[in-house]
């Protein structure tokens, strides 16, 4: 394990030196099966693999779950040598960021979407954290996964509009076998909420079903959605929306592609899920775990 961005940078300036591909998957730690698919997914197609666990600060806002965010770094780094992970980077928040630090990396027109619109500052923390990662690490392949959807998007064009040499992968959702997509934030749900989650799942399926039959109208496909959810007193709905998995702008029909993303209370914990629809009849669903 690694702690300084000085000692990682070596290792990784090494590794390209020696002509080995380097594959980067960046998490916060308390790891479940999802980040290990995008480990998995990495050794596949990298000879070197490094995985970084780092809480952002900046992606938090004053009253979110930062200081109570899971932490157990033993047991991620055990799980991480047991899928073969070849260096893991952990480094502090002082050595993130440093005493006077006043760099930020902001997309504009997208940082302000979906979750944008309901934590600001939120994609500006994950850009400008992601990009320091890239500088530091210079990997030849990132993996991230669908569940954060629109993280993806706006890293994408980051990565697009800074010029950076990094292929982005992102890698489809892994869910519990009730459709609850995995998250390090579902071990705050207790047993009653563990069992509401699925909602946000199940609203997403009945969307997709209503896609495959060939419905298109955004409005109701939405208005379905929302009332699957309101069957569920102790979730509360904070988005539910359909648009383009380009640029995160509202669509109004889906034949062309669509990205239906919802986001939501349980109890105190806020979920994420998606579905990415391909046009009408063409819903590209959920992979849930064998």
């Amino acid at each position: 394990m690694l702690d300084t961005t000085d000692d990682m940078h070596a290792f990784c300036v090494q590794a390209k030196r020696e002509g080995k591909r380097l594959g980067l998957v960046p998490t916060m730690g308390a790891l479940h099966e999802g980040h290990l698919s995008l480990v998995r997914a990495s050794r596949a197609r990298c000879d070197l693999v490094a995985v970084s666990i780092f809480v952002n600060p900046i992606q938090f806002g004053p009253s979110e779950d930062f200081s109570k965010y899971p932490r157990d770094l033993d047991r991620d780094r055990a799980l991480l040598e047991k899928e073969g992970v070849h260096v893991l980077f952990a480094p502090t928040r002082e050595e993130m960021y440093p005493k006077g630090s006043v760099t930020f990396v902001t997309v504009e027109g997208l940082s302000d979407k979906l979750c944008g619109r309901s934590r600001p500052g939120h994609f500006r923390g994950v850009t400008t954290v992601v990009a320091k990662l890239f500088n530091i690490t210079e990997p030849e392949v990132a993996f991230f996964g669908q569940k954060d959807a629109a993280q993806a998007i706006i890293i994408r064009r980051m990565v697009r509009d800074l010029n950076l040499d990094v292929q982005i992968v992102v890698a489809p959702i892994v869910r519990e076998r009730d459709g609850l997509a995995m998250s390090s934030r579902n071990g705050y749900l207790n047993p009653q909420q563990r069992r509401s989650a699925t909602v946000l799942y199940r609203a997403l399926s009945r969307i997709q079903t209503l896609a495959d039959q060939g419905e298109h109208e955004v409005e109701k496909l939405i208005s379905t959605g929302k009332q699957v959810v309101a069957e569920e007193p102790e979730v509360r709905l904070d988005y539910l929306e359909i648009v383009s998995p380009e640029n995160l702008d509202a669509v109004v029909d889906i034949r062309s592609g669509a990205l239906v993303a919802i986001a939501a209370y349980v109890g105190g914990t806020r979920l994420l899920d998606n579905v990415l629809l391909t046009g009408a009849g063409q819903a590209r669903g959920p992979r849930l775990q064998d």
